[in-house]
C-alpha cells in the first residue's frame, strides 16, 4: 500500500504538563501508516516557517515519511491547546489554525501526477480538500475522516466521492450510528465506521455489520487514538482484505495509542 495523507497538521499543546507534540489527523496517519507495514507513506500539507514547523517536519523524515511535497509558509505552524481529565481524555481548549488558515494549497500538475503516484489518498474534514476530491477520486480510492460532523448537505457533497467514511460517535446512540452508516452508504459511501469512544466500533461494507469492541488497556491519553484506528485498519484492508481481521487490529492499535502521551512522539518542553 501507497498511501497519502493530504491536510493538517498541528502542534498539540498540553497546558498542564508544557509539552508539545506534533500532530492533526493527517499528519497522523501519515506516520502511523508508515509504522503500521506501508510501503510508501507521504504527506503533503501547508507548515509555518517556525520552529514548530521544522519539528513537524524532522519527525516526519525521522519516520520515513516522505515530505517532498510540504508547502513551506511565512508565519505560524498551526496548534492545538489541549487539557487531560483524569480519566485521560483530552478536552480541545483552543485552536490556532495559523498559517493553514491564511494560505490554501493548489495542486499543479506535477503535485497530481505525484498523488496519483500513491494507490490511496487520506484525508479530513479539516484538511480544506473539499474542491479537489470529486476529481482526484475519479483515479485514486480516498478515505475521509468526518470526526463528529454529520451535516447532511457536507455529507452530500463528500461522500459520492469516497471508499471510506470515518466518523467519532460516541456521542450516538447505536441507532443514531445505523442511520447514519445507512444514509452514508446511500449516498454511494462503500465502507462506513463509526468509533464509539469506550462502546464497540461499527463498520459497515453495505452488507454485512462488524462491531468490534474495544480491547481494555492504560489509558494516559485518547489524543490520536482514533487516527490509530483509521491507520492500521486502511493498511489491514489493503493488505488482507479481510475487514473483521482489519477491525480487530485497529482497535488493538488505538488502545496502544491510548497508552502514550502524545500520538506518536516527538514531544518537547516548552517554557
Amino acid at each position: 500500500m501507497k498511501v497519502i495523507s493530504i491536510g493538517n497538521s498541528v502542534m498539540d499543546y498540553y497546558q498542564d504538563r508544557k509539552i508539545m507534540y506534533p500532530g492533526g489527523n493527517a499528519l497522523n496517519v501519515a506516520v502511523l501508516s508508515k509504522r503500521y507495514g506501508a510501503k510508501k507513506s507521504s504527506y503533503v500539507g501547508i507548515l509555518g516557517n517556525d520552529h514548530e514547523g521544522s519539528h513537524i517536519e524532522k519527525a516526519l523524515e525521522k519516520e520515513g515519511v516522505d515530505t517532498s511535497r510540504i508547502r513551506k509558509v511565512e508565519g505560524a505552524t498551526g496548534k492545538v491547546k489541549i487539557k487531560l481529565d483524569e480519566g485521560g481524555d483530552r478536552e480541545f481548549v483552543e485552536w490556532k489554525k495559523g498559517v493553514q488558515e491564511l494560505v490554501k494549497m493548489q495542486f499543479t500538475s506535477e503535485d497530481l501526477k505525484y498523488i496519483l503516484s500513491h494507490s490511496h489518498l487520506h484525508t479530513s474534514v479539516y484538511s480544506y480538500l473539499d474542491n479537489e476530491i470529486p476529481e482526484l477520486s475519479n483515479d485514486i480510492s480516498i478515505s475521509f475522516d468526518f470526526s463528529t460532523y454529520r451535516k447532511k448537505e457536507y455529507l452530500r457533497s463528500i461522500c459520492p466521492y469516497i471508499d471510506f467514511a470515518f466518523f467519532s460517535g460516541s456521542d450516538l446512540s447505536l441507532a443514531a450510528c445505523e442511520n447514519l452508516i445507512e444514509y452514508v452508504h446511500k449516498l454511494k459511501t462503500k465502507y462506513v465506521v463509526v468509533t464509539r469512544g469506550e462502546h464497540a466500533a461499527i463498520l459497515s461494507d453495505s452488507y454485512k455489520i462488524y462491531k468490534q469492541p474495544v480491547t481494555k488497556g492504560e489509558v494516559v491519553d485518547t489524543l490520536g487514538a482514533g487516527d490509530s484506528f483509521i491507520s492500521m485498519l486502511l493498511v489491514q484492508f489493503y493488505k488482507t482484505r479481510d475487514l473483521k481481521l482489519a477491525m480487530k487490529m485497529a482497535t488493538e492499535a488505538a488502545t496502544k495509542t491510548c497508552a502514550n502521551n502524545g500520538t506518536f512522539g516527538y514531544g518537547f518542553s516548552v517554557s
